[in-house]
């Protein structure tokens, strides 16, 4: 499970909840074989269609030096009828 970063909750993942698709954000050498293989055997559950795009690192300036924060991909799994992926825990504060 080391390619799958986090779990993104923005309105539209909470929408696509409902869908049963779940979105999350993945490590930018991952393959998309690699992200299924790893979501079906952690989570026990049958992926039948998996979207990733890729994300733009943001800008960010330090003095008179511009540079970006590192890029990222992100990825939306659709899971059969019938499964789904118990909720995250919550860091601990």
């Amino acid at each position: 499970m080391d390619g799958i970063k986090y779990a993104v909750f923005t309105d539209k993942s909470i929408r696509l909840l409902g869908k049963n698709q779940y979105t999350s954000n993945v490590e930018s050498v991952s393959t998309r074989t690699e992200i299924k293989h790893w979501v079906e055997l952690f989570f026990g559950v049958k992926v039948i269609a998996m979207n990733i795009h890729r994300l733009q690192g943001k800008s960010r300036r330090m003095g008179p030096i511009m540079g970006h924060t590192m890029h990222y991909r992100r990825m939306i799994i659709t899971l059969q009828p019938g499964y789904s992926i118990p909720p995250l825990r919550k860091k601990r504060t």
